[in-house]
């Protein structure tokens, strides 16, 4: 089992991935103890000098203004925990809420929260004893943060709220706790706000979608390739130097993979000295290129951003070195929004310019020579037509969630959050189109494979023979029509999968 270890200085998007989607084990650095020492001596200072500091000796949002006895300061963070636990709809996915908790974790260990360490301590214990809250879907606005979200991940520290239980039910997290070993925390001042104010749900959906769109707009390389290979297109648009005129770097890298999966084909070979063969490619096949190497230069930046904010101290108020408690706008989710809403718009034209090829390879008017639906027995059989409309379908849902999710704000809390990021939804929608555009590529795979086989006895390129053995057995040889959706299930889980990209790059090398 791998260990993360959380410093004062951060974490990095692997250990994200590695607590998340796997079971690595959470450990406290030293120094992230020492500096939630530090920081938390300063909050008690506060405490017994009596000074009015936000969270701290005051309500929360547009009671910010209200002054809390001492006596009543603990209840002050339970009560807001409880109340901020206010989410619905159904429960976030598991990997999500393990990225969000250990990205709280994080903020908490770079001290500058005011928290004392058994508190980041009760959320390691939670992810290593593989106890998942149940956080429901709706409730964030990246307003001050995830707060609803995060809220529902501290209330089962109290021992309150719900957990997933093994089948991804419902469980009382009071008997979680117990079965796990693991006693519910008191939380002092300032702790509750602490574990509720800041961006962690939003960045862990954001690291996470960063990981699935660098092997997505990969793996749509590979199958603009084999689309373009299985309607003898031409490999002339992808040379290095027609894009070196044009530098944009994603572009080079697609260009480079694209011109890279064309070689070593009988298939290519058989039209390349074809006179009568077209002059010119329609766009969905010449310009793959620039369209995914635009979605790629837009995964940098976003992945920019995402690195940038897993520095960023997101709390409010924060402690200062110095010893000022100062209330900040770290915790709004805009640049996270921004980004989430970005990478949606790119990928979800990765997918469209992918159906557009799917169309094409199935056209008996445009397809060179394939038969009509790429069925050999067009008529009676309706070959791979209903999965073009499966992929029209997504591409249309598509459209509608690239719509931005940060353009829509809405004010709460008696006006005093007047202006909120949609950070939370702008992320959740990203991955839902990400999610779509895997099901894409992988008709699009499928209608490759399929192609391919009907150009024998021509060879197709190493990527091709990848793809048809991957693929085969599921997809079977051209002929009546199958019960189609076993074989596009088949087709996307070799899409999502590592192991077609690992067998392509044992054969050409490393794909961009």
């Amino acid at each position: 089992m791998s260990t993360v270890t959380v410093q004062p200085t951060g974490i990095t998007p692997a250990d994200v991935l590695a607590v998340a989607r796997g079971d690595a084990h959470v450990v406290l650095a030293p120094a992230a103890v020492e500096a939630m020492i530090t920081s938390r001596s300063i909050v008690d200072g506060i405490e017994a000098d009596g000074r009015p500091v936000y969270g701290v000796s005051t309500g929360f949002g547009a009671l910010a203004n209200t002054f809390v006895a001492p006596q009543r300061r603990a209840e002050l963070q339970h009560a807001l925990i409880r109340s901020h636990a206010a989410g619905i709809g159904a429960p976030m996915p598991r990997e999500v809420v393990r990225a969000m908790m250990l990205l709280r974790v994080r903020s908490l260990a770079l001290g500058r929260s005011g928290v004392r360490p058994l508190v980041a301590q009760a959320l390691v214990d939670l992810l290593n004893a593989d106890v998942t809250p149940w956080v429901p879907e709706h409730g964030s606005l990246g307003a001050s943060g995830d707060l609803a979200p995060l809220a529902h991940c501290a209330l089962v520290l109290l021992g309150e709220g719900w957990v997933r239980g093994p089948a991804g039910e419902q469980v009382d997290a009071a008997d979680a706790l117990r079965a796990a070993g693991l006693a519910p925390i008191a939380l002092a001042a300032k702790e509750g706000l602490a574990l509720i104010n800041g961006t962690d749900g939003m960045l862990g959906m954001l690291l996470l979608a960063v990981a699935d769109a660098r092997h997505l707009f990969a793996m749509a390389d590979v199958t603009a390739a084999l689309a373009i290979e299985a309607m003898l297109g031409s490999e002339r648009p992808f040379l290095p130097e027609l894009h070196a005129i044009r530098p944009h770097p994603g572009q080079a890298a697609s260009a480079a993979n694209i011109h890279r999966l064309l070689q070593d084909s009988r298939v290519m070979d058989s039209h390349r000295d074809d006179l009568a063969h077209a002059v010119q490619d329609a766009y969905s096949m010449r310009c793959a290129p620039q369209v995914a190497g635009a979605a790629r230069d837009t995964l940098d930046f976003v992945e920019t951003v995402a690195g940038r904010e897993l520095v960023s101290v997101v709390d409010n108020p924060v402690v200062l070195p110095d010893g000022r408690v100062e209330s900040t706008g770290n915790f709004h989710g805009a640049p996270l929004g921004f980004a989430a809403d970005y990478l949606a718009i790119a990928a979800a034209e990765v997918g469209a310019i992918a159906e557009r090829r799917v169309d094409r390879l199935l056209d008996v008017t445009r397809n060179r020579d394939l038969p009509a639906f790429l069925s050999p027995d067009a008529g009676v059989n309706s070959g791979l037509m209903i999965a073009q409309y499966t992929a029209a379908g997504i591409v249309a849902e598509n459209r509608r969630l690239a719509a931005p999710a940060s353009v829509d704000s809405l004010p709460t809390s008696g006006m005093q959050e007047d202006h909120v990021s949609m950070g939370w939804a702008g992320a959740k929608k990203l991955r839902t189109v990400l999610d779509n555009l895997t099901s894409l590529l992988a008709v699009e795979l499928l209608s490759a494979v399929r192609g391919l086989q009907l150009r024998a006895p021509l060879t197709p390129s190493p990527a091709g023979r990848a793809a048809l053995d991957a693929l085969g057995p599921a997809a079977g040889t051209p002929g009546p029509d199958v019960f189609l959706a076993p074989v596009l299930a088949a087709a996307r889980s070799v899409l999502a999968g590592p192991d077609l990209r690992a067998a392509i790059e044992r054969q050409i090398g490393p794909l961009s």
